[in-house]
């Protein structure tokens, strides 16, 4: 799947453990319409490098794959469900 937008911010890479960092970034998608729409999208591992080569207010083509996941809490037995775009490709326009 892709989407086109405006890279509107870069964050730094976090390590969240010792096996798995992650790199965020909002595109910011329908920007000319009344309701723009600014998504969180991700990249992981080696891939968070990939970021460095755009900065904020790049226009970009970012190619991505939904993902989702399922959470029960042990104490409530409530169930939560996430979503995360993970985007494993970005090309500049």
């Amino acid at each position: 799947m892709e989407i086109t937008g405006i890279i509107k911010s870069i964050k730094a890479t976090e390590k969240v453990n010792e096996k798995f960092s992650k790199r965020e970034f909002v595109l910011t998608t329908e920007a000319s319409t009344p309701y723009p729409q600014h998504l969180q999208i991700q990249l992981t591992q080696d891939k968070c490098a990939v970021l460095n080569q755009f900065d904020e207010g790049n226009e970009v083509k970012v190619f991505i794959n939904l993902r989702g996941r399922e959470w029960q809490d042990k104490n409530t037995l409530q169930t939560k469900y996430f979503n995360t775009i993970e985007a494993w490709k970005i090309e500049k326009l």
